[in-house]
C-alpha cells in the first residue's frame, strides 16, 4: 500500500471529496461546488487523490469526471483492522477495571459477585 495513500487521507477536503464520490462519478465543476474552495485548488486536491489511486479520472468532452477507487482504502482497512482488535481488547480491559472499581465502591469484591450471581436463579 503506498505511503502517499495516507498523506492524501490526511487532508479534510481529500476525505469530503472522497464521501461526495461514494453517491458515484462527479464532474470537477460539480465537486467544485461542494467547497468554499477555487476550482484550480479542488483539482490539486483531486490530482493528489489520483495519483495516490483514490480515484481515476475520466474525460467526456470538456468535462472530467471523477470515479471513487476503493481499492486503496480496502487496504487501509485491512492494515487496520487489527489495531481495531488491540483498542477492543483495551476497551474491554478498562470497562473491567470500572467494573471492579464500581464493584469496591459497593463494597463487594469480584469473588463476592461470582458467588451472588451463582445463588441467583436464572
Amino acid at each position: 500500500m503506498p505511503s502517499d495513500v495516507f498523506s492524501a487521507l490526511a487532508n479534510p477536503v481529500r476525505r469530503r471529496l472522497l464521501d461526495a464520490l461514494r453517491e458515484g462519478p462527479r464532474a470537477v465543476n460539480d465537486l467544485a461546488g461542494r467547497f468554499e474552495l477555487s476550482r484550480p485548488a479542488i483539482s490539486e486536491h483531486l490530482q493528489v487523490l489520483r495519483q495516490a489511486r483514490l480515484v481515476r479520472e475520466e474525460p467526456r468532452g470538456r468535462q472530467r469526471f471523477y470515479h471513487l477507487e476503493p481499492t486503496p482504502l480496502a487496504e487501509v482497512s485491512e492494515w487496520l483492522h487489527p489495531f481495531e482488535h488491540y483498542w477492543r481488547a483495551r476497551m474491554r480491559s478498562l470497562r473491567d477495571l470500572l467494573d471492579e472499581e464500581e464493584l469496591a465502591e459497593q463494597g463487594l469484591d469480584a469473588n463476592q459477585t461470582d458467588q451472588i450471581s451463582k445463588d441467583t436463579p436464572p
